[in-house]
C-alpha cells in the first residue's frame, strides 16, 4: 500500500543502469579528451567520442522529461475532473493559484479531503511536502513515471 513514506518511485533500469552507465561513459570521454590534450595527441577522435557520449547521456534524460511533462498534463486534467465531480464547479480559477508541485501533491488526497486541502494549500501556501503530510486517505498512484 502506497503512502507518504513510500510513494517515491524508481525505475531500476533507468535509475540504476542506463543513467549511471551513460554518465560513466560521458565522464570517461571527458577524461580521454583531457589525456589527449595533455599528450598533445590528435583530439578529433576524442571530441567525436565526447559528442557521442554527451548525446547518449541526453537521450534517457530527454525521454524521462517528456514522460514527466505528459504525466503532469494528465494530472492537471485529473484534478480538474475530480474537482468538478466533487463540487460541480470549474477548477481553473483555483488551479492558477497552485503550483505544479502542489497540484501533484494534491493528486494523492482522497475525495473526502481534497476540496478542503486545496483551500488550505492556497490560503496557507502549503509546500507539496506539507500537503502530502496532511493527507489522511492516501490515494496511491502506481502508474507515475
Amino acid at each position: 500500500m502506497q503512502n507518504y513514506n513510500n510513494h517515491t518511485r524508481y525505475f531500476p533500469f533507468h535509475h540504476f543502469v542506463v543513467a549511471p552507465l551513460s554518465l560513466g561513459l560521458l565522464s570517461w570521454s571527458i577524461w580521454n579528451l583531457a589525456e589527449a590534450y595533455a599528450r598533445d595527441a590528435d583530439t578529433g577522435l576524442y571530441l567525436f567520442f565526447l559528442l557521442a557520449a554527451f548525446l547518449l547521456f541526453l537521450i534517457p534524460i530527454l525521454a524521462r522529461v517528456y514522460a514527466l511533462k505528459n504525466q503532469n498534463r494528465i494530472i492537471r486534467l485529473e484534478m480538474r475532473f475530480r474537482y468538478f465531480e466533487l463540487t460541480g464547479t470549474s477548477f481553473l480559477d483555483l488551479e492558477t493559484k497552485l503550483t505544479l508541485g502542489q497540484l501533484i501533491a494534491l493528486r494523492f488526497a482522497g475525495n473526502g479531503e481534497l476540496v478542503a486541502l486545496i483551500e488550505d494549500a492556497i490560503v496557507q501556501k502549503l509546500t507539496p511536502k506539507a500537503i502530502k503530510q496532511r493527507i489522511q486517505n492516501w490515494q496511491g498512484d502506481y502508474c507515475r513515471v
